[in-house]
């Protein structure tokens, strides 16, 4: 059985995790978190990053997106999450890029802003990312209005399932982004997503 380690708090794991259940595919989750538990992490990955996936045959895989492309190699090319090859797979992985852009600026700013000390914030650094997380998140919003829904063809995909793991963490750590709802087609987005496929509901931190 393949087994997933890290916690759902983390929109990378959150969204192999996701994956796994959309995919069908039985797997063991360890809900480690690198907080406090990074002795139990190393073992399956020496950076003491989430997540990681634990193969059938017992290989390591780190980084979600390699671990994704994986999981898509498990199943039929008509389930994949992802589309195997061509104009559709581009636009899909490119969907993803904005969201996974945006992700990394969260978790930088995360830490910037929640957990130093007042003064020693850098201020100019911390606008110019809310800056571009604001950017990358309103190309996704845009194509969710264009879609009215899923972001690409007429079911879930992975451009789905990452813009609302990215999504719903930045309105966790960084609750300024979301003033004035400027967002109102992803907001759209993760409700669907939830009413459509419990796992959504049951992963959020």
């Amino acid at each position: 059985m393949l087994k997933l380690i890290g916690v759902y708090l983390s929109p990378y794991t959150r969204r192999v995790g996701i994956s796994l259940e959309l995919l069908g595919l039985p797997f063991e989750h360890l809900a480690l978190s690198n907080a406090n538990q990074a002795d139990e992490i190393r073992e399956y990955n020496p950076m003491v990053r989430v997540p990681a996936l634990v193969c059938e045959d017992g290989a390591v895989l780190i980084e979600s997106g390699a671990i994704l492309d994986y999981l898509d190699e498990l199943v039929p090319t008509e389930r994949r999450l992802v589309p195997k090859s061509g104009i559709a797979r581009r636009e899909v992985l490119q969907l993803v890029a904005w969201s996974t852009g945006a992700c990394e600026k969260m978790v930088v700013n995360h830490y910037e802003i929640n957990r130093r000390p007042e003064d020693k914030i850098f201020r100019d650094y911390t606008d110019r990312n809310m800056g571009q997380i604001a950017a990358a998140l309103q190309v996704v919003e845009a194509r969710a209005r264009e879609t009215g829904g899923w972001l690409y063809g007429d079911r879930i995909g992975q451009a789905d399932i990452t813009a609302v793991s990215v999504y719903e963490f930045g309105r966790r750590v960084l609750p300024q982004l979301y003033e004035g709802a400027p967002y109102p087609a992803l907001e759209a987005l993760c409700a669907r997503a939830a009413e459509t496929y419990p796992i959504f509901a049951e992963t959020r931190a």
